[in-house]
């Protein structure tokens, strides 16, 4: 009767602790989730910045593009700023 006590009682602590191991491995992974989700986000709202054509403009120019039919200048000879 001793035995079959211990037997059970063993059983009963290694799917406790089984149980255990599952919820820490469930809380890890809904904080995964949760960094991902943010980080979608961010990503959705610089996707959405980009797409806007004042953005594409303001980076064409900054790259040195110009538009159809602008004349490109390039300004030399200028003071070295200090």
């Amino acid at each position: 009767m001793l035995c079959v006590l211990a037997l059970i009682g063993y059983i009963g602590l290694k799917a406790m602790l089984a149980l255990i191991a599952t919820h820490s491995q469930a809380q890890q992974e809904l904080s995964l989730v949760s960094s991902l989700q943010r980080q979608n986000r961010a990503l959705q709202r610089q996707q959405q910045q980009l797409s806007q054509p004042t953005t594409i403009i303001s980076e064409a120019r900054a790259l040195g593009m110009v538009r159809v039919g602008e004349k490109p200048y390039v300004v030399t000879g200028l003071p070295q700023g200090g």
